[in-house]
């Protein structure tokens, strides 16, 4: 009886600790099941969600602009003397002097053009223009000079030794007539010593100056420009050689021929600068070397090679002075 009383003194204490253990054990168990919960989820979540793969931030390569190039001042000078090469000159070089001569005084007005050019003027061009230039000079005062002689006038002592046609019965042509080129005092001579030897290293320029004669390289009938120099210069060098005048080999006497202007004592010494070699032509000088090496690059190939190889002797044909007349 006792026992029962004690226990029935404390059944209500004991019954509220065994409810806060239920809820504590409920507590557990919800939290164990949650948390179970949540590591199923995120394990899943890691399967099935893939990341997006992070591309590297694209960096733009910076735009090159191409290189600026200047444009080449216009030169319109050399139009000034389109209209005489034009009219008066035929696409063989050959020249209408008695039409010309009539026309003196345009002459004489187009080397005033020549006279009244600025020197500033013409040191701001590009030096091709100046070429061109001094070309178109040399080439006007040549028509001037044959003009103020025409007909040519011959000695018969001198018909001894050149044609009555020649022109050299024109006494000191180079020397002795001047002109007036920018202020300053020229002759054909000086030009062709100042400029065309020395300050132009372009051994093509010879085969653009008229020496106004049969076995001169062709007159052209259109001035020198600038920006076509190069190509009216290559187009001079071809044709003058295309020419038996200029270039021609004899195969059967194992001869070459080559114009007397490409002679060393005439232009043949201005080749070497730029054509000069030891490598090819043993058998001939220097200059000869550099004016054989030069005009390889000009004839054809079956030429090339006879020049290369064969043993040959060289000949300058004589120099036929008679003039360009075509009138």
């Amino acid at each position: 009886m006792t026992f029962i009383k004690r226990f029935a003194k404390h059944k209500k204490p004991l019954a509220g600790v065994l409810r806060l253990l239920q809820f504590f054990s409920f507590c557990f168990i919800f939290l164990f099941i949650a948390s179970l919960t949540a590591v199923f989820f995120i394990a899943g979540c890691r399967q099935e969600v893939t990341p997006e793969p992070v591309e590297p931030p694209k960096v733009q390569a910076p735009k090159l602009e191409p290189p600026k190039v200047q444009a080449r001042p216009t030169v319109s000078f050399h139009d000034k003397c389109a209209d005489i090469l034009t009219n008066y000159v035929d696409e063989e070089g050959m020249v209408d002097y008695k039409t010309l001569k009539r026309k003196r005084f345009d002459l004489k007005k187009l080397l005033d053009e020549f006279d009244n050019l600025d020197r500033e003027l013409y040191n701001s061009w590009p030096q091709e223009d100046k070429i061109a230039f001094w070309l178109n000079a040399y080439n006007i005062q040549m028509l001037k000079i044959i003009v103020d002689n025409y007909p040519i006038e011959s000695s018969r002592i001198y018909r001894l030794f050149w044609p009555p046609t020649s022109i050299r019965h024109i006494k000191d042509i180079w020397n002795k007539y001047k002109f007036v080129v920018m202020d300053e005092e020229f002759t054909l001579a000086e030009i062709e010593k100042r400029l065309f030897r020395q300050e132009f290293d372009e051994p093509r320029i010879f085969f653009a100056l008229s020496q106004a004669s049969i076995s001169s390289p062709p007159l052209r009938n259109e001035p020198y420009y600038g920006h076509r120099l190069y190509e009216q210069l290559d187009h001079q060098v071809k044709k003058f050689l295309a020419d038996t005048q200029g270039f021609r080999i004899d195969r059967y006497d194992k001869t070459v021929y080559l114009s007397a202007i490409l002679q060393p004592t005439w232009f043949g010494r201005e080749f070497f600068s730029k054509y000069g070699t030891d490598k090819k032509f043993k058998d001939q000088q220097p200059p000869t070397r550099a004016v054989l090496n030069f005009i390889t690059n000009y004839i054809s190939e079956h030429d090339i090679a006879f020049l290369e190889v064969q043993n040959y002797s060289i000949k300058y044909m004589k120099y036929d002075w008679r003039l360009n007349d075509g009138s």
